[in-house]
């Protein structure tokens, strides 16, 4: 019996019947198919995505696996999902060359969670396997060294530079550092403006995938300063269903888009509250606003979180939900709320790559 022959050119014809969902090209396309090798009827390759929070990689996987088996005298396809993420285009000159994308959380008001959320969706993207750093931009509340039980404080270094702190995966600067307890700082505008400045650009925060950037509520020096001092890919909005605190989170979206900032989405937190006993629902703060506010402003919508006692109990034990309950309600949500971010930030990045193409 004459063995049969498998070339790559078949193994890639067959590979590109399987599409990205959101960058809706084909895997073979958009470069993502690596290190192919075929022993016989053995095929092994890698899947190189755009973000190892890819929400889709499951699926993927098992679609190229599929695709690839259907080859006649493929006997055993192993895949390998691996991950590279891009960044947008930006000037050479520009700050942070290291960090390939800065993600700011925003909202119009305290209370809201924007503070959890952060911490939650850079935990969950270290988890993931991304490089991930956390700054702390709230100047005069800064609630993340809490949150991320990280008290050791950044240390100076003899060249001005600073090291950061470090917890579950994630690396980390606070004003928190500075001012522990209940001390307050009491700084006019130009003083948090060189602190935020010396926090993003003396600090070593080595090669990061993300810098997430948990920024004051409201609109004013610490969100131009940001804005002016790097390019930030992309803003995330934190709002409670609320009309009062949906209103005022508008300002916030307004405030990004005016300053040329992309909005990545909105999420909607204390979106509904499940009761433990008798799993009733109940929504408190009413349901949807964020939703309807996402879909009427074409801006994406991130998802739900619920109220759930859990998130503040890990919080306040300096454990974001997603790394000490995950499979918990909220859990799932902050983690989902994540991959939809990642995703969010691989689609412009793709679609700034699209645009430079076409141009040249």
């Amino acid at each position: 019996m004459t063995d049969v022959v498998i070339s790559e050119a078949q193994v890639l014809d067959a590979l590109r019947s399987v599409m990205d969902p959101d960058l809706h090209r084909d895997i073979v396309s958009l470069g993502f198919v690596r290190n192919l090798s075929i022993d016989r009827g053995a095929i092994a390759f890698d899947v190189n995505l755009t973000t190892p929070a890819c929400p889709v990689k499951d699926r993927l996987r098992e679609q190229s696996r599929d695709a690839v088996l259907a080859i006649p005298g493929a006997t055993d396809v192993r895949v390998n999902m691996t991950a590279e993420v891009r960044r947008p285009p930006t000037p050479s000159a520009q700050a942070l060359q290291n960090v390939r994308n800065i993600i700011a959380v925003g909202s119009g008001k305290g209370g809201v969670g924007k503070s959890t959320v952060a911490a939650n969706l850079a935990a969950s993207l270290a988890k993931s396997g991304a490089r991930v750093g956390l700054l702390d931009a709230d100047i005069y509340g800064p609630s993340i060294p809490i949150m991320m039980q990280s008290g050791r404080p950044a240390e100076p270094q003899p060249n001005n530079s600073i090291e950061p702190g470090e917890a579950h995966g994630v690396r980390l600067m606070s004003m928190g550092y500075l001012s522990p307890g209940d001390q307050p700082l009491i700084w006019r505008g130009p003083m948090a403006h060189k602190a935020l400045q010396q926090s993003l650009l003396s600090v070593n925060w080595g090669e990061l995938d993300y810098l997430i950037v948990d920024l004051p509520p409201g609109t004013g020096d610490v969100h131009l300063t940001l804005v002016q001092t790097v390019p930030v890919t992309g803003a995330v909005i934190v709002s409670t269903p609320q009309d009062v605190g949906l209103q005022i989170s508008m300002k916030t979206l307004r405030m990004f888009q005016q300053t040329k900032v992309p909005l990545l989405g909105i999420i909607e937190n204390m979106s509904y509250y499940v009761c433990p006993h008798c799993g009733g629902r109940d929504d408190i703060f009413g349901h949807g606003g964020a939703g309807d506010a996402a879909a009427s402003l074409s801006v994406p919508f991130l998802g739900e979180i619920p109220l759930d006692k859990a998130i503040r109990r890990f919080a306040d034990e300096g454990t974001p939900v997603v790394i000490a309950a995950p499979d918990s309600p909220s859990g799932r949500a902050m983690s989902e709320i994540a991959g939809k971010v990642a995703q969010q930030v691989s689609i412009r990045a793709f679609r700034h790559l699209t645009l430079s193409i076409v141009e040249e």
